[in-house]
């Protein structure tokens, strides 16, 4: 329920500083950015401190390695946050962090399937939800380039902003 809370709550303020004025947050592919970005730092730090045994057990028993199966998710959810702040990587890290969300699926699964006295939040309905709109967002901002809405002068002055440019 975390990563929903931080990709919609981030999402939102930054929004809101863009339509209260921010002019470099106005684009909703800029404030979608910073929403996923936040919820992957989150998600990605998990996978080392907190979470990690929790996240090695969802680990379906077909596949080897869990522990650095974890690891190498991790790194590349912590990568992938960082890339969406930089307007030249950020399409490319969408679209690698929603094929991420699809590959890991299967351990949401296993985890919903197995698991004993699961919340409410965890258990398979609601964790493929959170799952559908976290792709959502992801596939949102790829397709946002792509159509050129970071080709805008607003939308690429908000991009290099983000990146420290």
């Amino acid at each position: 329920m975390e990563p929903l809370i931080a990709l919609v709550g981030v999402t939102l303020v930054l929004w809101s500083a863009g339509a209260l004025g921010v002019h470099r947050l106005r684009p909703w592919p800029v404030a979608l950015r910073g929403g996923l970005a936040a919820m992957f730092a989150l998600t990605g730090v998990v996978h080392f401190v907190g979470m990690r045994e929790e996240l090695v057990a969802m680990v379906p028993p077909a596949l080897p390695a869990p522990e650095l199966l974890v690891t190498v998710t991790g790194v590349l959810e912590l990568a992938g946050a960082a890339a969406l702040l930089w307007s030249r990587t950020a399409p490319w890290a969408a679209a690698g962090l929603a094929v991420l969300l699809v590959a890991m699926f299967p351990a949401n699964v296993h985890l919903a399937l197995t698991g004993t006295d699961l919340p409410p939040h965890q258990e398979l309905l609601p964790r493929t939800a959170m799952q559908v709109v976290f792709l959502a967002a992801a596939t949102a901002v790829a397709v946002a380039h792509v159509r050129g809405w970071a080709r805008c002068p607003a939308s690429r002055e908000a991009e290099e902003s983000m990146a420290g440019h």
